[in-house]
């Protein structure tokens, strides 16, 4: 599938109709998403016949970006319902099959690399200090293959530090860097849209272990 196709799909997705301030939720744009997933496909083969796990899915967007690349299998887990039953809309729309679980991402149960790639929006955590990282935390445990992650430009040094030294890492790499525009979702939001200068990673977790449930 080429980049425009791709992107084209993802545009007509349905997002969130009443975002919640306090679990961050912003839509991934299309712009974003295609170029994360395609990146990921066609620079690394990290998607097509993998099984992939969309963390903080909300409406599906990324998880959806997977399907549409050939992934094996796709799970999306979010916290919040109503952002799971308009990824579950999104899927029947497109036609795909995705596994949807209502979790929360930094209390995950899972044991052991039980996916081959995850990817992910996390929250930023402006309004949950070290959001970002309980989600990346999370990811590295259960990834055997690699992890993407959306992280604010000024976090970087921060980001590389704590995957290498605290989160198991074998690499750490920023892919490039993006321009992630904020709606004016909210009632603090002044302007109409903000530009985020925000880093694609890579991380490669250490040596694949045995999978288990």
């Amino acid at each position: 599938m080429k980049l425009k196709q791709l992107e084209s799909y993802l545009g007509s997705l349905e997002q969130f109709s009443t975002p919640k301030i306090e679990l961050e939720q912003y839509p991934t744009g299309a712009h974003i998403a295609s170029r994360m997933l395609y990146t990921a496909e066609n620079s690394f083969e990290d998607v097509n016949s993998k099984v992939v796990a969309d963390f903080g899915c909300g409406c599906g967007t990324l998880g959806l970006a997977a399907g549409l690349l050939g992934a094996e299998s796709v799970i999306g887990l979010d916290i919040d319902a109503e952002s799971l039953e308009i990824a579950y809309a999104n899927a029947d729309e497109l036609e795909l099959d995705m596994d949807f679980i209502q979790c929360d991402i930094s209390n995950l149960k899972w044991r052991g690399q039980i996916v081959e790639t995850v990817v992910m929006n996390p929250p930023f955590g402006t309004r949950r200090k070290g959001a970002d990282m309980d989600f990346l935390s999370s990811a590295m445990k259960v990834a055997s293959q690699a992890v993407y992650s959306l992280h604010k430009t000024t976090t970087r040094e921060h980001v590389k530090r704590a995957a290498l030294r605290d989160y198991n890492a074998r690499s750490a790499e920023v892919i490039c860097e993006l321009r992630y525009d904020v709606p004016q979702l909210y009632k603090f939001h002044k302007k109409k849209e903000v530009d985020i200068a925000v880093d694609l990673w890579r991380f490669v977790p250490q040596i694949k272990q045995e999978r288990s449930l």
